[in-house]
């Protein structure tokens, strides 16, 4: 599956096959949180929280994937990601685009 962050794919016509989406809610680790608030006191990157945001992309992507699959598509166009705290200690991530078949 083509996944494109621009509204066309360049040299092929496109049909629009409607919006899809991915989403997932993710939640740190008790231990991840722990250690998070210590770097915090030394300043830096929090891997833990890294490697936790880019899973959940990578599961709302492959949602997003399977939705236009579904559909018949053969790419997404117009990829973007959001993300918002739910709760304390939780983040939903999004993708979503547009679904397009390739002509």
């Amino acid at each position: 599956m083509l996944l494109l962050n621009i509204d066309h794919v360049p040299g092929r016509e496109i049909e629009a096959l409607g919006i899809v989406k991915g989403t997932v809610v993710q939640s740190k680790n008790f231990g991840k949180d722990f250690m998070a608030g210590m770097k915090t006191l030394v300043g830096g990157e929090i891997v833990g929280y890294t490697e936790m945001l880019n899973e959940a992309r990578q599961i709302a992507t492959k949602r997003m994937v399977d939705e236009a699959a579904a559909l018949g598509a053969d790419a997404v166009v117009n990829v973007r990601y959001g993300s918002s705290s739910v709760m304390q200690g939780a983040a939903e991530v999004v993708a979503y685009g547009t679904a397009v078949k390739l002509k």
